[in-house]
């Protein structure tokens, strides 16, 4: 025999809420004998495609760094390079905890999104660096000089992923649910990623990268 129980979430995200009920019902409930308890829906789903992303999430960083070790042909560019991304990271966890939007599965799609981006513009300071060294700029003076070449980029990018999510970001209606953490994660963390990317990296560069005139 099957015997169903529906309810609604409202107000209040799907995980904490599923959680709290949990909590009460092992707490008042007390199952007869030979039964059992299951948890679906979308729960269930969601739950499904947390454990998919703990998959997916670690196959992505690892990409990302294949692809930069085949671009550059050095770890420690490699590294730096990727030295971005836990930066970025902060920028989209500070958005969801200003606006209390908790973490979930369009979240994680946003911060995937955000790596990438984040890491495209490392790219192109890196780059850049690696250029000026090889035409016979001192290491000083290449950080800087990329700095200044590289300023417009690096915010047009930033400025146009941030402003074109924007809207998503701001919404308030139907379906904002599933699109307005993505958005959120995204903007709050282009918003940051200038920061990092056009002081914070040029630093790490300076003191870590191996190339020389």
């Amino acid at each position: 025999r099957y015997l169903p129980i529906k309810f609604s979430v409202r107000e209040r995200d799907l995980g904490s809420a599923i959680s709290e009920a949990q909590q009460k019902i092992a707490d008042q409930v007390q199952l007869p004998p030979g039964s059992r308890m299951e948890w679906v829906g979308e729960f269930g789903n969601l739950q499904d495609a947390i454990r998919r992303l703990s998959i997916v999430v670690p196959i992505s960083l690892a990409l990302i760094g294949v692809l930069l070790w085949f671009n550059f042909g050095s770890m420690v560019d490699t590294l730096l390079a990727m030295s971005v991304i836990p930066m970025a990271i902060f920028g989209g966890v500070l958005g969801l905890l200003i606006t209390g939007i908790p973490f979930s599965v369009s979240a994680a799609i946003g911060f995937i999104a955000l790596f990438g981006i984040a890491v495209m513009d490392g790219i192109i300071i890196l780059s850049q660096y690696n250029q000026l060294i090889d035409e016979g700029l001192d290491r000083m003076r290449a950080v800087i000089r990329t700095g200044q070449l590289q300023l417009r980029p690096v915010l047009m990018t930033c400025v146009v992923a941030g402003v074109g999510l924007l809207p998503a970001a701001l919404s308030e209606g139907i379906g904002s649910q599933v699109q307005k953490p993505l958005a959120v994660v995204v903007v709050t963390g282009m918003m940051l990623a200038p920061l990092v990317i056009l002081v914070t990296l040029p630093v790490l560069i300076s003191v870590f990268s191996r190339r020389a005139r």
